[in-house]
This record gives C-alpha cells, structure tokens and sequence, in this order.
C-alpha cells in the first residue's frame, strides 16, 4: 500500500480512537496504540512492517519534538528548586528496575548475560506517553515539573547502565576483555556530546527565533532545526533525545522569544506525535504475548516494581515535596520508542544468539501492556497530586 493512504488511515483513525478513549477518561495515547494495534501486525495488517520503516523517519521527527518540548519545562529556576531531587529519582528509579529484572531473571534462567541485557532495558522509561498526559491535562506542580526532569536525564542514565551490562554480557558470551573506555568513557563521550550538539545548535535557533518577525518564519525554522538536529544525532550515533532536550533548555532559558516559539510547535505537532503513538502501536504483535513465558511476566511485574518503588526510595533521599514522594514513579512505566531502540541493538550487539530475539519477544509483548497502562498511571497520580487542569 502507498505510506501516504496508510499513514492518512492510521493518523484519522488514531484521532477518532483517542477521542473514543476520552470519552472513557481514559488518556488519548492509549487510543491512539489501541489504534495502531487494530491496524498493524496484530490486527488488519493495513500497517505492516515495511510501512513502518518506510515512515520510521516520522518517528524520530516525533522523538525531537517530544524531548524539545521537556526542554521548556526545565527552567534554570526550576532546576534549582528541583534539580536535586531530579538526579536522584532518576538515578535510584532506573537503578532499582535494573537490579529488580537483573535478580530475578538470574534466579529463572541462572544465565548472567541474559539477566544483565533485560536488567539493562529495564531500567529505560520513555518520555512520549508521560509528556503526552501531561500535555493533555495541562499538568502543573512541582511532580509534574519533576517528572519531566527524570523522564528526560533517564535516557542518559540507562545509556551508562547498558554500556556496562552490555560490556560484561560480551565477556560470557563473546569472550570480550571490558575495558574503562566501552564501560565508562564512550557513554560519557556519547552524552556530553548529544548535550553540547543541542546546546550549540539551541544558541543558532535562538537568533533565528529574535530575527523571525512572522509565525511563518518562526514554525519553519524551529521544526528545520530540529530536523537537523536529529539527523546530526542519528550520524554521529549520539543520543537524540538528550541533543533535542538541550536544544529546548536553551530556548527557554535564553530566548526572550521562547513562549512564542514553544507555543508555535505545541500547535503545529498534535499530528504528529498522534501518528508516532499509531505507528508504535502498529509494531506490536499481540501474538507474541503467551510467548513470553515466566520470564517475561516477571519482567513486567519486577520492573514496575523497581520503578516505583526506587523513584519513591530517590523522593525520600532528596527531601522532595510529599506529592512526589507518593506518586512520582506511576508516571515511570512507558517503555515504548526507547525499549524497541535498545532491543533492535541488543539484536545487532548479540547476533546469532538466543538473547536477541529473546529481548525482541518480551519487550515488544510487555510494552503492549505497559502502553496502556502506562498513561492510565500518570494519569491518576497528577490528578491525586491535584496538579490536572483541564
């Protein structure tokens, strides 16, 4: 089929499901993966794989615009009231949902490579379906604030976790020597350079933005620049993610235009983002779920745990606001975008192994789960923390 009829049927439809889901108070991201499940692989096929390669590019546009959206949440006054508490809940929530999966997939399978790779994944939360809620309820307060520092610092938490567990899997398996520069220095390289790249690019959209007088001009040069930005990340195999998130702090820490500017892509991306949540609904298979087995369900069940039991355990550390302390982790559960990166690179990193299509099998079939439940999470812990405005 032609990628514009199906990306034209999956984004109406994913619109219409998602007003289907609020009518339900249900959020209108887990219409829009109900969508995609009904017209992907696990459904009427009308969004089959090749598709979704085809538009995969539109997924990646959707990631940049996402993550430059939590840029301008982050406030240099937020990140001082705030920045403690950031830091630490993300570090303890991604740390706990490793060492969770990691024991207990040890305890099933007694092989090491395996629990350290699903640990690893584990310990990734996807920023999309959290900072779509959010948006949707017009969330404010200090666990929202909070809650869009750690969905954003987490990508680069879990980069750290999975160089080093990937780093010791290769010595059981491939017999590999871990050296301080796989472990430590390429992941911290990898970081500070995806940070730096959208900072500097954040400096050139600012005077783009100060000389665009039109929304004509202004609307082309930030979705241009983000783009670039992307493009640049995914050359020189940075962190997206983290280049588009400091390109958004930029703007909002020194742009005197940046409302305007961050108000301009909030009208322009509701499609796209609806036809990225579709698209990643189309990929799951919902055949794969009684394939997953023991392992699988104590994946799903330990990670959950892990991440809410650590952002609590990271909230009383850093002396956060009681509401964070209660609630923080519900919003930590998404998993979809970031899970299927890291499982097409355990594929690549581990060829010809079981533990690939292992990884492939209980991430693409948990994630169906955590998608819908996910949204459902946040939902209900910003309006328990009193901070949903509609």
């Amino acid at each position: 089929m032609n990628p514009f009829i199906s990306l034209g049927i999956a984004l109406i439809v994913g619109i219409l499901f998602g007003k289907l889901m609020n009518r339900f108070k249900v959020p209108a991201v887990a219409g829009y993966i109900i969508a995609g499940l009904l017209l992907g692989t696990s459904g009427f096929n009308i969004v089959n794989g090749e598709m979704i390669e085809k538009l995969s590019f539109l997924s990646d546009f959707a990631l940049g615009i996402i993550a430059f959206n939590i840029g301008s949440e982050l406030q240099l006054s937020v990140i001082k009231k705030l920045g403690k508490s950031i830091f630490i809940i993300a570090t303890c929530e991604a740390l706990a949902a490793f060492l969770f999966v990691t024991a207990i997939t040890y305890l099933l399978t007694k092989n090491i490579s395996t629990a350290l790779i699903l640990g690893a994944v584990s310990s990734a939360t996807a920023p999309a379906a959290t900072v779509m809620v959010l948006r949707e309820y017009n969330a404010k307060g200090p666990l929202t604030s909070t809650l869009l520092g750690v969905v954003a610092i987490d990508d680069a938490i879990c980069l750290m976790i999975y160089a080093i567990a990937s780093s010791v899997a290769k010595v059981f398996i491939k017999h590999e020597t871990v050296t301080l520069y796989k472990i430590l220095v390429h992941p911290i390289m990898e970081i500070v350079l995806s940070i730096l790249v959208g900072a500097v690019l954040g400096v050139i959209l600012t005077y783009l933005v100060k000389i665009s007088k039109k929304e004509g001009e202004l609307l082309p040069f930030i979705t241009g620049m983000i783009i670039l930005l992307v493009g640049v990340a995914t050359k020189f195999h940075l962190s997206p993610l983290l280049c588009a998130m400091a390109l958004g702090i930029v703007i909002a820490n020194i742009s005197s235009n940046s409302r305007r500017a961050f108000s301009s892509v909030e009208s322009f991306s509701p499609p796209i983002i609806a036809a990225f949540f579709t698209l990643a609904g189309a990929r799951l298979d919902i055949s794969l779920l009684p394939h997953i087995g023991i392992i699988g369900v104590c994946y799903l069940l330990f990670r959950i745990i892990g991440k809410v039991l650590g952002a609590s355990v990271g909230g009383i550390i850093s002396d956060a606001p009681k509401v964070v302390k209660k609630y923080i982790g519900f919003g930590l559960l998404s998993q979809v975008g970031v899970a299927v990166g890291l499982a097409i690179v355990v594929n690549r990193e581990f060829p010809g192994t079981e533990l690939g299509s292992l990884v492939i099998t209980i991430l693409l079939a948990t994630t169906i789960i955590t998608e819908i439940v996910g949204p459902l999470a946040t939902k209900n812990a910003i309006i328990k923390a009193e901070e949903a405005h509609l």
